[in-house]
């Protein structure tokens, strides 16, 4: 029995590390790549991903796990069975022909939704987004069989979830915001705003020191520019990228706290699970609960922002906040804006609820790409109260359809699901953290999530890992009592 564990994990390993090289394509093509390398980048990724499809497929993986069905009772054995079952299973049904095709596709349309985002052209865009819906549709149906598409793809970014729970859930949250909002929203428009210009060089510099803050190790990361920031990579190479704006400093920084919570996670997780299924973030829902809480809950607080106030002082001089606390309104400022990564708490699950019932829309054919901008443009107005004013704030603002991640969206909020739940705990847990923050660090509350939840890595499912940090079962419960006590007090 451990041989045959033995020769899994050594084929295993293999397709992990050749996995994290596709990944690193990616990561290359959205910051230092050539804008003229990408349809040979394309035909690139389309061959890798042919060979880990071939390798997630092969015959040989179905051999070692029936051999080793219900032989195992180590929990590190059993996750990692778990995970290679669960991969080995969607890739037979997948032709590898498709496989290939959506990396090659997905990788091409990055490039047309950069341009048309930039030229404000949506049409451009659309024959594009028509062929991308349609093959992660083809692969939907090869996925769920008589089963629901849409939760067949979620399944890729939150295993054990569906669209009915999550509609509950979001649900439940939904008419709490909408009241939450109209509650704040006339006073925190009072907020006082930045003034000046921000260089951007020193907002680089800020950027390094706030990711070493939050437990980035740069020894094996690095930190570069790009349109729509994002982390790449576990184990010992994790990347993360931010963006940089002259009159907006917020937005480097709060990106990169954010890009640093997804990173550490990779980082923290045990390094005897490197290369392993079980060594990498169990979902995209916990992963957002990492970047979630650092940006908002300890990134957003009045401890923290107290300290930062003094370091934008220092790096930037006068820019029209006289005191800490004008600061922390300034940074927790409520406005209906139309960016998502720029959002403000109270409006952020807005935008996703948003992008979540309109790809569902997309995938069941009840919408169709030529009608989803103005389908995206009437949501908008009804939730936000405001009309878009060009496609870069509208439907092309987000990269993720371009890249065909159809289910990815909805993680978004149950990452801050998670999160709430997360820090109702770590409050209790350390209840010097104000103090702690304070002073600039946040080494004990990731130290917390290091231990809690970072660590164990796929080891659990998600719902079992949000439970053991927590005590119970993940619910909005405590997200809504988080945002209800921040802002009622904070613009009251």
């Amino acid at each position: 029995m451990m041989t045959a564990y033995a020769e899994l994990m050594a084929f295993q390993r293999q397709t992990e590390a050749l996995a994290q090289i596709a990944g690193r394509l990616g990561w290359d093509q959205e910051t230092v790549m050539p804008p003229g390398a990408m349809h040979q980048r394309a035909e690139e990724k389309a061959a890798i991903e042919a060979v880990l499809h071939a390798r997630r497929a092969d015959p040989r993986l179905g051999d070692w796990l029936a051999t080793l069905a219900d032989k195992v009772q180590d929990p590190v054995m059993v996750a990692n069975l778990r995970l290679i079952r669960r991969q080995h299973e969607r890739a037979t049904r997948v032709p590898a022909a498709l496989a290939a095709t959506l990396a090659r596709e997905t990788s091409i349309a990055q490039r047309v939704w950069a341009d048309a985002r930039a030229n404000e052209d949506v049409a451009a865009f659309l024959p594009t987004l028509e062929r991308i819906v349609a093959l992660r549709r083809e692969e939907a149906a090869a996925l769920a069989g008589d089963g629901d598409a849409y939760d067949a793809l979620l399944q890729d970014y939150e295993p054990g979830t569906s669209a009915a729970a999550l509609t509950d859930m979001f649900g439940a949250l939904r008419p709490h915001l909408v009241d939450l909002r109209h509650r704040v929203i006339d006073k925190a428009r009072a907020a006082p705003v930045l003034t000046g210009a921000f260089d951007e060089a020193q907002q680089m510099a800020l950027a390094a020191e706030l990711a070493g803050v939050f437990g980035y190790r740069q020894e094996m990361g690095r930190i570069d520019r790009a349109v729509h920031p994002f982390s790449s990579g576990s184990g010992q190479d994790v990347r993360i990228t931010t963006r940089t704006e002259a009159s907006d400093p917020f937005n480097c920084i709060y990106s990169t706290i954010h890009e640093v919570g997804h990173a550490a996670y990779e980082q923290m997780i045990d390094p005897a699970h490197h290369l392993t299924p079980v060594g990498q973030g169990v979902s995209m829902g916990v992963h957002e609960s990492q970047s979630r809480i650092c940006e908002n809950q300890l990134g957003r607080s009045r401890a923290f922002t107290g300290w930062l106030y003094g370091q934008m002082r220092a790096r930037f001089g006068d820019f029209g906040i006289t005191t800490e606390e004008a600061f922390y309104q300034t940074v927790n400022r409520v406005s209906a804006g139309f960016i998502r990564t720029e959002a403000d708490e109270v409006h952020y699950n807005l935008h996703v609820l948003l992008r979540f019932d309109l790809e569902q829309a997309l995938i069941s054919g009840d919408l169709l790409a030529r009608d989803l901008e103005a389908a995206w443009n009437d949501r908008f107005l009804a939730d936000f109260g405001t009309a878009i004013d060009c496609p870069s704030h509208g439907c092309l603002q987000d990269v993720h359809w371009s890249l065909g991640l159809f289910g990815y969206f909805p993680t978004y909020t149950l990452g801050n699901v998670y999160a709430g739940c997360l820090h109702a705990a770590l409050r209790a847990a350390l209840p010097g953290l104000d103090d702690d923050l304070a002073r600039g660090d946040p080494g004990p509350a990731t130290a917390w999530l290091g231990e809690n939840i970072r660590k164990f890595g796929g080891l659990y499912t998600p719902g079992e890992l949000i439970t053991r940090a927590t005590g119970s079962p993940p619910d909005e419960g405590p997200l809504l009592a988080y945002l209800s006590e921040k802002f009622t007090t904070l613009f009251d």
